[in-house]
């Protein structure tokens, strides 16, 4: 073939990897907006600016960590200690050369660096749904800046940038546990430390505290759902079109068998059919498939699904057993999804295998403890200094008035004692 041509060829290839990425990152970056609509609908409407307020501003913090040391520490390139730490700098690089294929055949440098920080601020808004309600703004935001700018890119750059875990063999193809389970642990740790809502467990009994809005917390998931076509499909990292539409559907079917597997069976135990057991199944049909999306048939992509679909509706319970407040959900669908999904790697796919099981097994562990070490100081640290819980008075008035200062409904609002 002719040089000229097989050139073109290839910079047309380029172009249409680079493109699919950056739209990948921009589903990505819609699914905040989704957190946001969640949360706020799962959560009471005395609570909504401050639930907008904090999605709304993760993405910023994300960002601005993740160019100063979150992607040289997730990314550290031959800079390594062991395959646990590493460091390539700060900021990022201005070489010419990343606005080419001569930095990857598939996407720039720069597409590299937005793509993965859109991912970094996903892990702290898993967080800030199961902290709602009765954390301070402040403190949230120190802890959001610290994580997503430290614990997030190391135990990522565990798997993703080629560390220990990475050789050991442990597999997760867009994030079961590098981001729903880091993202998990620092909730329950945060929720332990925290305590629970007032009036949401009296005399060891469980008050449920119904979220206000139910058209927000649906819209909320069909926009994660959206965005998870980019959370996997761009995990593909090019437009292949086989691999790439494979991702899609593995996606989709899993989140329908999640849904269908929470409804069936929180109606079959509650008498009624739950929207929002219901639209946690989804999600945790979604996070389920995240860590081998690229490796399952259809058939087993609901298999997954609807498996993650009966684990959340029972995780949920089991929670409130334990008197740990989780007021969306969050917990149970990106923890326990996380690792049930991590494990279905082993279980399912072309990877399946007690080898397979075993790197995986070690790979939940050797993150878990991480994560759960580091956010455990983190959340303390901050107790000990400016504090982490609102005081009674202001919880009992709603954050938005004791931390904002404004209503989300001035016309409407209702402040009920609990």
């Amino acid at each position: 073939m002719n040089p000229e041509i097989t050139n073109t060829i290839s910079n047309n290839l380029f172009t249409i990897n680079n493109l699919w990425m950056l739209i990948a990152t921009a589903l990505v970056f819609i699914m905040h907006l989704g957190f946001a609509t969640l949360e706020a609908g799962l959560t009471r409407s005395k609570n909504t600016v401050n639930i907008l307020f904090k999605n709304s501003i993760i993405p910023s913090i994300g960002l601005l960590t993740y160019y100063i040391v979150g992607f040289s520490l997730m990314y550290p390139g031959s800079n390594f200690a062991g395959g646990i730490f590493g460091f390539a700098g700060f900021g990022l690089s201005t070489n010419a050369s990343g606005m080419t294929n001569a930095y990857n055949s598939g996407y720039t440098y720069w597409t590299d660096f937005i793509f993965q920080g859109m991912f970094a601020a996903t892990a702290a808004t898993i967080i800030s749904g199961a902290v709602a309600e009765r954390i301070k703004l402040n403190a949230f935001l120190i802890f959001t800046t610290i994580f997503v700018g430290l614990a997030y890119p190391i135990a990522g750059m565990w798997e993703w940038g080629g560390g220990f875990l990475n050789k050991l063999g442990f597999y997760d193809f867009a994030g079961s546990t590098l981001v729903h389970s880091v993202g998990g642990w620092g909730a329950l740790t945060g929720v332990i430390i925290l305590g629970p809502r007032i009036g949401k467990f009296v005399k060891k009994k469980v008050h449920p505290i119904p979220g206000h809005n139910m058209p927000l917390a649906v819209i909320g998931v069909f926009l994660l759902w959206l965005g998870w076509f980019g959370f996997n499909g761009g995990s593909v990292l090019s437009a292949n079109p086989g691999m790439v539409s494979l991702v899609f559907v593995t996606t989709s079917l899993a989140a329908s068998g999640g849904a269908i597997a929470a409804m069936i069976i929180s109606w079959s135990l509650l008498k009624k059919p739950d929207i929002t057991l219901t639209l946690n199944g989804t999600l945790a049909g979604l996070v389920g498939i995240t860590a081998g999306a690229n490796l399952m048939s259809p058939f087993e992509a609901i298999l997954i699904g609807i498996i993650s679909g009966i684990i959340v509706v029972f995780s949920v319970i089991l929670f409130d057993k334990l008197q740990l407040d989780d007021p969306v959900g969050a917990l149970s669908v990106h923890l326990i999804g996380g690792i049930f999904g991590t494990l279905a790697v082993g279980l399912f796919g072309v990877k399946a295998g007690w080898d397979q099981l075993w790197s995986q097994f070690v790979g939940i562990i050797s993150i878990g403890a991480f994560i759960t070490i580091f956010t455990t100081i983190l959340w303390l640290a901050i107790k000990k200094t400016i504090g982490l819980r609102v005081s009674r008075e202001e919880e009992i008035a709603g954050l938005d008035l004791s931390e904002h200062g404004m209503e989300a409904y001035p016309d409407f609002e209702k402040v009920t004692p609990y």
